[in-house]
């Protein structure tokens, strides 16, 4: 048996993990269809106005805004339609004195006209349309430009792409945007009593579950989970093992990390870099452990399944979600009586 030299606290833990972390660098391009969820690596910057033409914003008529003026029900102000233009249509007339075209919501004003009258305070009598209540100049129009100008910044970096944003980026006819890639995680679990799910199991021996729980949580916060084998308590096999895993951005193994004569995982992180902390002093989940590897990080989490997702809650959500330049996690707290 191998004790804790010492423990240290919760913020202690958090604070060494803080000061070790780099946010991701490394981008990648994805399409539109799956860019929610994911963090903008550069500005996006407008090349058009949206929407690209003035459009109506109501079904009605377009006229010329003067034309209608002092109109009521008792004495309606009767106009000449010259036209019909629905959505997806370019006008071909010009709304002259005296004259109208009848439009439907979402269609390009036709040149002449300068305001929507809207279909309930019209009355029309085949091509006479008699119109029932005034209109001010762009009156039940959408600008053009109105929702985004050309050369806007409609989205910064580091910004979190969510549902809007996605359609906003949709709105200037994108397929493809740069986003800061996922780290990618390495997951091993270790222990000669951990077997794969799907196998029998001997006297003595359980089933792996941390790899699963701590994929887990690796994806919810960012990352892509990585798993490799199950390593057997060796110093060579762990040693394989870590070697590995090191193709990865980050490792996070569980078990062995305790003070048994078996727990040898920190014996070949410590070979080939250094630990940071080994022991925190909170229950349950105190052989957790922290170190380094030519730059990457390495999380220690204890072999006990509950320890095990607790402290990857604690400790290695925000840590993977700092990295992935996510924004904090929002956690709820309630204090019991």
């Amino acid at each position: 048996m191998r004790p804790f030299k010492g423990t240290i606290s919760l913020d202690e833990a958090r604070a060494i993990i803080d000061r070790a972390i780099v946010p991701i660098e490394r981008t990648e391009r994805v399409a539109l269809e799956r860019a929610s969820g994911r963090v903008l690596a550069e500005a996006v910057v407008s090349s058009a106005d949206v929407p690209p033409f003035a459009r109506a914003a109501m079904d009605g008529y377009a006229v010329r805004a003067q034309d209608t003026s002092g109109a009521s029900r008792s004495a309606p102000r009767t106009l000449h339609s010259i036209e019909k233009v629905f959505t997806g249509q370019m006008p071909v007339q010009t709304v002259g004195a005296g004259q109208c075209i009848e439009i439907a919501t979402g269609a390009p004003m036709p040149p002449g006209a300068d305001a929507v009258v809207i279909v309930e305070e019209t009355e029309s009598d085949g091509d006479l349309v008699r119109v029932f209540a005034p209109v001010s100049p762009t009156q039940n129009i959408g600008r053009r430009g109105a929702d985004i100008q050309r050369g806007q910044t409609v989205l910064q970096p580091g910004t979190l792409l969510n549902a809007s944003r996605v359609g906003s980026l949709a709105a200037l006819g994108l397929t493809m945007v740069t986003v800061f890639d996922k780290p990618r995680v390495a997951i091993l679990s270790t222990g000669n009593e951990i077997v794969e799910p799907g196998h029998p199991l001997a006297p003595g021996q359980i089933y792996d579950i941390n790899r699963f729980t701590l994929a887990a949580v690796v994806t919810e916060n960012g990352g892509v989970a990585v798993p490799y084998r199950i390593a057997a308590d060796t110093i060579d096999d762990l040693s394989r093992s870590v070697d590995a895993c090191l193709e990865q951005d980050i490792l996070v193994f569980s078990g062995g990390s305790s003070v048994g004569e078996r727990d040898l995982i920190l014996d070949v992180i410590t070979a080939r870099g250094e630990m940071l902390f080994h022991g925190i002093a909170v229950k349950p989940g105190k052989p957790t452990a922290f170190g380094r590897i030519t730059g990457k990080l390495i999380f220690g989490m204890p072999g006990y399944p509950s320890s095990c997702l607790s402290n990857a809650h604690i400790l290695l959500a925000p840590a993977l979600r700092h990295i992935a330049r996510l924004p904090e996690q929002i956690v709820r707290s309630v204090t019991l009586p």
